[in-house]
């Protein structure tokens, strides 16, 4: 059994086979799926996912990138949304220097706005960052992050980096599709690296298929092979790593097994 603790049903990509989809994750032992919102359309999607699948779970926030687009009456209206028993987390929210649309001042801005909202509503939060590390690493410690929690979701950066936000920030790893990558050195140092009862598994579906599904559209059915090259990484049984990663998800978000 598997939880994808990331991963986008809401995306236009799956308009033609989300159910199809779906099966093919839970006939593969995905038994629970977190599908992140992170603008008005895909918000209102999760919403209606968690309801029509007792097995979907939500997180809801804005995205960086479009962080010049979020005004108050939105950030009000996730936390409204927040408190349905089935959204579990505030995201994806944090930094990204990769694309110019929205100014750093303004990301980090609403990235402290979505740190206070989630403590409000006493959720962990979910972290985006590209090419933004020590910046984000600076406002969760400035904002006293630790107090919720949260996952660093699609995690790039080092051993050493990850030690920092596990140690000092109360936070998960969460390792994708890239972990798989014949030539990701860092992710599969992390692999072997992070404290086992900290680490979870995700796809960012339909994003980072996993090897060998490289640039194809992925699916939440392949957080399998995520989960099978940590556990040849950690020299540990595919079991275990689907058995520690769940009950890792299982106790971040306050799940019943």
């Amino acid at each position: 059994m598997l939880i994808d603790t990331h991963v986008h049903l809401n995306a236009d990509q799956y308009d033609e086979d989300l159910e199809e989809v779906i099966e093919r994750a839970r006939d593969n032992g995905v038994d629970r799926m977190f599908v992140v919102g992170f603008d008005t359309p895909t918000v209102e999607r999760t919403m209606e996912l968690i309801e029509q699948y007792e097995f979907i779970y939500g997180i809801i926030g804005w995205h960086p990138v479009d962080a010049i687009d979020c005004t108050e009456e939105r950030l009000e209206w996730i936390e409204q949304l927040a408190a349905h028993p089935k959204v579990i987390g505030i995201g994806e929210t944090g930094l990204d220097y990769h694309w110019d649309k929205s100014p750093k001042d303004v990301q980090q801005t609403l990235f402290r706005k979505q740190i206070a909202l989630a403590k409000r509503v006493n959720l962990p939060i979910i972290i985006h960052n590209r090419e933004a590390t020590q910046d984000c690493i600076d406002i969760l410690k400035e904002e006293h992050a630790e107090e919720i929690g949260g996952i660093m979701h699609s995690f790039s950066a080092s051993p050493e980096i990850a030690d920092d936000v596990i140690n000092k920030l109360n936070f998960y790893v969460s390792l994708g599709g890239p972990v798989t990558f014949k030539n990701a050195k860092q992710p599969k140092e992390v692999a072997k690296h992070v404290p086992f009862d900290r680490l979870l598994v995700e796809t960012d579906a339909p994003f980072l298929s996993p090897h060998p599904f490289r640039g194809k559209r992925n699916e939440p059915a392949r957080v399998t092979l995520v989960a099978e090259e940590i556990a040849q990484l950690r020299d540990v049984s595919y079991e275990e790593v689907c058995k520690q990663t769940t009950e890792n998800a299982e106790r971040l978000f306050k799940l019943k097994a």
